[in-house]
């Protein structure tokens, strides 16, 4: 099987790498992200842009080889895989399925294990397997679902999960009927706790939105528009977590527990928005 992933990330752009090599850039979708803008200094997102940063996750982070990174701590303040981190450490979850190029689905209960795959990886789309990065990852605590083809299923993965008595589940999904199909199947025996990514462009039907547990705004303006009087928690203005359901306001509380910098926390109209959003909303 050839070495090929495939994901979308900064400003939305289709990236393929192979061979710890990026060898192909599609054109962005977004000018401007905040987030990228906050750590990386970006302040407009071109193909180049995104090139030399993929390439740099590749070389500092070693994403998409055996020597990838898989263990680490916090890179955002209030980042998915934060979140679940917290979630994992503070006894809120007791399982976390997640997903890594080169290895598929990932089922774990290492809380450093969720933070070190998704902390620099985002919008993955398709992968092969990584032997030696399957190999790591099972050392450290997670059960790879299915090695020989690192396929991507999540709703396998909570039902790996459920079977061996695993009761509160964290999961995340770019499809809001995903998620909440899989939330449903589930409910009887688990409570699966969803969150919503890589939302830019948005258009799903707003009673699967509003069923999810978590939400990235990114840069969906249906989401920006559609959640105002539905958002119990905010946690961010300018790429912003909604949460909306009593399960997320309480995975967000206890992420911001584990926080070491001064938070503020008032009670205001939600959504809030920052002076910079990602540019353009659609």
């Amino acid at each position: 099987m050839n070495d090929e992933h495939v994901m979308e990330t900064l400003g939305k752009a289709r990236v393929v790498i192979r061979n710890g090599r990026v060898v192909e850039v599609g054109t962005p979708q977004l000018s401007y992200c905040p987030l990228f803008y906050k750590h990386r200094g970006i302040s407009r997102i071109d193909a180049d842009v995104v090139r030399v940063n993929i390439q740099q996750r590749i070389d500092e982070f070693g994403l998409f080889t055996e020597r990838r990174d898989i263990e680490q701590e916090s890179f955002v303040g209030f980042g998915t895989s934060e979140i679940y981190m917290s979630g994992l450490r503070r006894g809120v979850l007791d399982a976390v399925v997640t997903v890594c190029e080169g290895a598929g689905t990932v089922v774990t209960t290492n809380p450093a294990l969720v933070q070190g795959i998704g902390a620099r990886l985002s919008g993955i789309v398709s992968t092969t397997p990584i032997p030696g990065l399957i190999k790591r990852i099972t050392g450290a605590g997670g059960e790879v679902l299915f090695p020989e083809s690192a396929r991507i299923d999540q709703e396998a993965g909570v039902a790996w999960a459920v079977e061996r008595g695993y009761r509160h589940i964290g999961v995340s999904f770019v499809s809001a009927a995903d998620a909440r199909a899989c939330k449903e199947r589930h409910a009887p025996l688990a409570q699966v706790v969803t969150s919503l990514v890589h939302t830019s462009g948005c258009d799903e039907a707003p009673e699967d939105i509003l069923a999810a547990d978590l939400v990235t705004a990114c840069a969906s303006r249906l989401l920006w528009q559609e959640l105002d009087g539905h958002i119990l928690l905010q946690a961010g203005t300018a790429i912003p977590v909604f949460a909306l359901t009593q399960a997320g306001k309480e995975l967000l509380l206890e992420r911001a527990k584990e926080i070491a910098s001064p938070l503020v926390m008032h009670s205001a109209k939600l959504p809030e928005a920052g002076q910079n959003l990602p540019e353009p909303l659609f």
